[in-house]
């Protein structure tokens, strides 16, 4: 069966926001997320899935010259980061589309939806 990464991308924008968030604000949020994963497992479409640490936790190794270099931080600046993933099983891109609509409003995050190549 196909597999496809969701890929939760997270605004920098927001972080100060998020970050002010109490844990009895996160709760709900915390609660639909594990909902979502249960429901991704009793479907048998769960393969993996996990949670990133913040971008500032990256660090880039570039290894095509003629020595390695190692730096602290992300690749690139961007608008957004991602934040986390899914590792799914589906039969086909609607049926991940319908999951990671699902995801999005668990996680309160854009989800982007991208087939493994060879699938």
């Amino acid at each position: 069966m196909p597999q496809f990464m969701l890929s939760v991308h997270h605004d920098p924008a927001e972080d100060e926001r998020m970050g002010a968030m109490t844990p009895e604000e996160m709760q709900p949020i915390f609660e639909a997320v594990d909902a979502f994963n249960t429901a991704l497992q009793a479907d048998g479409a769960w393969v993996f899935a996990g949670g990133l640490q913040p971008i500032e936790a990256s660090t880039c190794v570039d290894n095509t010259g003629e020595s390695s270099i190692v730096t602290d931080g992300p690749f690139s600046e961007s608008k957004e980061y991602l934040g986390g993933f899914w590792i799914i099983e589906a039969a086909d891109l609607d049926t991940a589309l319908a999951w990671a609509a699902r995801g999005s409003r668990a996680c309160q995050g854009k989800v982007e939806v991208r087939p493994f190549q060879g699938e």
